[in-house]
């Protein structure tokens, strides 16, 4: 398995909730019975043969807590008892948790192409404004360059005032069109990277699937009791791991790819084209996500996009067909080395 991988701490995994819940109840119960538990002892100390009984239990308490090989067989038994508990209630087999991302991804594309579609839409609405913003620009300054002739002081200034303020609200469309570029081309971007996420985790489902029923086939809870005895490293919890690893991974991107979705559509129902008005609070959550840390889904094209989106010289093309999820020729699947 790849260096790389973290084991997650028992604590901080699902059974973990379990165990903490089951050894709180267990040092409750244990207060609860202490008074009786020490009557039993100083009974016990009256009666050579349970003296001896007892101290026998004792000695194998303290083998126990000093012997590593049997702290660790007796913490693998607690934290399988754990684990299957929590199986009843929560899924968690890591096949089953990828396989239920999948679905959870699909679903998402299909509202990501769903709102880069709006999205698209919107900015031509916004290019076209624009665009008659210009051209009555240009005419309000034509008359207003008649009337300076004609010596007409109040039409002169009543064009010229007009043409300013077509100028003050272009420079808001643009600059909210701007807004819109990034936000088209994360969207854009991030659905085919999230396309290529899915196609990679199916592979590795399919894959890691039956390795996993071999694995199991040839498993027996004593065979890994016994390594863990040995201080070997279980084949099964090593290659589950890796499975888990996949599955945090997949879990923040799913995270990302969610929280960018609705914040993409608070953006959108901030504007009103209609009316050429859009709210600053919208523009702000945008602007905060641009400044924020690197992105999961993205990787590091995320400065790379939003420079783009602000280059004059890069002019996106919103006439041109949406492009398809596509794998780098030297790409692979990017969850290979998890199980190197």
């Amino acid at each position: 398995m790849s260096n790389n991988l973290k084991r997650k701490s028992f604590w901080k995994r699902k059974e973990g909730v379990t165990g903490a819940l089951f050894l709180i109840a267990m040092l409750a119960g244990g207060l609860w019975l202490l008074p009786g538990i020490i009557g039993f002892v100083v009974g016990a100390a009256a009666s050579t043969a349970k003296l001896a009984a007892l101290t026998g239990v004792l000695g194998v308490i303290i083998y126990a807590a000093l012997d590593s090989r049997a702290r660790n067989l007796i913490s693998y038994m607690y934290q399988s008892a754990m684990r299957k508990i929590t199986g009843i209630f929560v899924q968690m087999d890591p096949i089953g948790i990828l396989k239920n991302y999948v679905s959870d991804l699909k679903k998402n594309l299909k509202k990501m192409r769903m709102q880069t579609g709006k999205l698209r839409g919107q900015m031509h609405k916004l290019k076209e404004m624009i665009v008659n913003n210009n051209k009555a620009i240009q005419n309000n300054m034509d008359l207003a360059g008649q009337a300076k002739k004609q010596n007409n002081q109040s039409v002169l200034i009543l064009k010229s005032r007009k043409a300013g303020r077509l100028r003050e609200s272009n420079l808001k469309l643009s600059d909210l069109y701007k807004r819109m570029e990034v936000l088209y081309r994360v969207l854009d971007k991030m659905y085919r990277n999230s396309a290529i996420l899915v196609e990679d985790i199916e592979d590795q489902v399919k894959l890691k699937d039956q390795e996993r029923k071999a694995m199991l086939a040839g498993h027996s809870a004593m065979k890994s009791a016994m390594s863990i005895i040995k201080g070997d490293t279980d084949k099964k919890a090593m290659f589950d791991m890796a499975l888990e690893n996949i599955a945090d991974d997949v879990s923040n991107k799913v995270g990302e790819m969610e929280q960018f979705m609705e914040m993409s559509e608070d953006f959108m129902q901030s504007i009103d084209l209609q009316n050429g008005i859009y709210e600053e609070k919208g523009m702000e959550m945008l602007e905060k996500w641009e400044k924020k840390s690197t992105s999961l889904l993205l990787g590091g094209s995320k400065e790379e996009l939003i420079l783009q989106a602000n280059d004059d010289n890069d002019i996106l093309d919103l006439d041109s067909p949406v492009a398809q999820p596509q794998r780098a020729s030297n790409e692979g699947n990017q969850y290979d080395n998890f199980f190197d």
